[in-house]
């Protein structure tokens, strides 16, 4: 029996709404996390947990490091065989005994794995006045600055790459002589190559006024080696964590506006 044509019954089917297909649902858009600013240190601090390799396949040490994202400096730290809130809830403890944090001072960043999460870690926020702030789910460059610090961490020349981690103990003893390089010895390229530390302590903005006038003294005496204006040595005054695709389009405009002004 003939009823009609193919075309006519999808025709029929879509008028009725019934031609949608029923497959997976659409990636879940989750809202951008909230926009913080750090104008000093010790305001917004950055975290998370990466592996370091052991000598027995499947068996990993776990790093948790902190970082303020302002300075670049790492100011806690530890090395455990598992991931758990409560360790990481006395290290952020301990940190903001160590740095001085007082109540409501502190926004701490991190993404959403359960160590982050956990009911023990979200207690010891509350109890020292800390703002949570977390990475979106599935989305991979929410959290960059613990990323770069950790891509510099498994980089570094020292990092055991082939012969691994004998013990816990000797992951300990590595990361203890990493830190003090990268905050106290380490030129940072995203600070203009002073280290964290003398960022943290205040004392980049004497350094770089005197970078700036070795510079002009060194174009006054060869005017021909500079097509335009010496480098720009300001460091900016603001941080941003999660700030808008406008905003940093802003930011940007607004230190080629200042690159003559010190």
């Amino acid at each position: 029996m003939y009823i009609g044509s193919e075309s006519t019954i999808y025709r029929i089917l879509r008028e009725e709404k019934q031609l949608k297909h029923c497959g997976l649902t659409s990636a879940k858009k989750h809202k951008k996390s909230d926009e913080y600013t750090a104008t000093a240190p010790n305001q917004i601090w950055s975290w998370d947990i990466t592996f370091l390799p052991s000598q027995v396949r499947g068996i990993y040490y776990y790093l948790y490091m902190i970082m303020d994202i302002y300075s670049r400096k790492i100011v806690g730290w530890s090395i455990h065989h598992v991931q758990t809130a409560e360790y990481a809830a006395n290290l952020i403890q301990q940190a903001c005994i160590d740095e001085r944090v007082e109540q409501k001072q502190l926004v701490l960043h991190s993404d959403n794995g359960a160590p982050m999460k956990g009911s023990t870690m979200l207690v010891m926020l509350e109890k020292l006045g800390i703002v949570p702030s977390f990475s979106r789910p599935s989305v991979s460059d929410d959290n960059p600055y613990s990323e770069a610090l950790f891509r510099t961490v498994k980089y570094h020349p020292t990092f055991p790459v082939t012969d691994k981690f004998e013990t816990i103990f000797h992951a300990r003893t590595w990361a203890v002589a990493f830190v003090d390089w990268y905050n106290n010895i380490h030129m940072h390229s995203g600070l203009k190559f002073i280290t964290p530390n003398q960022r943290h302590n205040g004392d980049d903005k004497e350094m770089m006024k005197q970078r700036h006038q070795v510079y002009q003294i060194a174009k006054s005496k060869h005017p021909e080696r500079w097509s335009g204006d010496t480098r720009d040595w300001m460091l900016p005054k603001v941080v941003y964590l999660n700030a808008n695709r406008k905003k940093k389009t802003e930011m940007t405009t607004m230190q080629e506006k200042k690159r003559q002004v010190f």
